[in-house]
């Protein structure tokens, strides 16, 4: 079985042994970068699995690298998942804009960030027993993870798609009305998306609001996310 391959950046050599040891003791193979540029040279080259990114780093900020990475046609579908030590709100939600796939603060403990690698890696990987969605002009392929309106490729980060694939998913369920996707509660949307309840919602907002943003493009019908207060999220067709 090939190990899946994992790219460590952060500028502190504690750390980087310290997360360097945990995977390989897990049997994944691990690289190292300590600076945003060797980084981004490093997942050209390299072409990892996952990057676990730290977002203060020389040269180039985390930030800057996923954007840079999630800007680019080659490498955009490399899933990134931010270490930070910063606590601010903002900031968290910034990386998750980029398109950054979770995050993990420090301190962390070696069993969450083992969960939230394994739990990315799997869903990267998992192979899909349905090839394709469509809904209208919305075509969604499950195999190669791409999305498309009115023939119109979508640029989505791996989260964003996962995230349209199961709104769209509830527009083709049995029982579903023409053109509205039945609700999926936000809870179910945290558990679905990163297998877990212990996360900060603030993060569907981002998602549901980036999602929102790429979906309209201003033709009728328009395919939008519905909030129902309470409820959680639908996808519906809007005249």
């Amino acid at each position: 079985m090939t190990r899946h391959k994992v790219l460590v950046v952060d500028d502190e050599p504690a750390i980087v042994d310290l997360v360097r040891q945990l995977l390989l003791r897990r049997g994944y193979e691990v690289i190292t970068a300590v600076d945003g540029d060797a980084a981004l040279q490093t997942i050209y080259d390299a072409k990892p699995d996952l990057v676990v990114l730290d977002l203060m780093l020389p040269k180039l900020s985390g930030w800057e690298v996923c954007r840079r990475i999630k800007e680019d046609e080659e490498v955009r579908s490399t899933p990134i998942l931010m270490l930070t030590a910063r606590r601010e709100e903002r900031d968290l939600v910034e990386g998750l804009e980029l398109g950054a796939d979770d995050y993990v603060k420090k301190p962390f403990s070696a069993a969450e960030l083992s969960a939230r690698i394994a739990a990315i890696l799997r869903r990267s990987g998992e192979e899909k027993t349905m090839k394709q969605l469509t809904n209208g002009d919305l075509y969604i392929d499950l195999e190669n993870e791409t999305a498309a309106l009115r023939g119109v490729e979508l640029s989505l980060s791996p989260t964003e798609f996962r995230l349209l694939a199961l709104l769209a998913e509830r527009m083709t369920s049995p029982g579903a009305p023409e053109g509205v996707g039945k609700t999926i509660m936000r809870e179910n949307l945290l558990s679905c998306i990163w297998n877990s309840l212990e996360y900060d919602t603030r993060a569907i907002d981002v998602y549901i609001s980036r999602l929102r943003k790429k979906l309209n493009d201003g033709k009728i019908p328009l395919l939008t996310i519905q909030s129902r207060r309470g409820r959680g999220y639908r996808l519906v067709w809007e005249s």
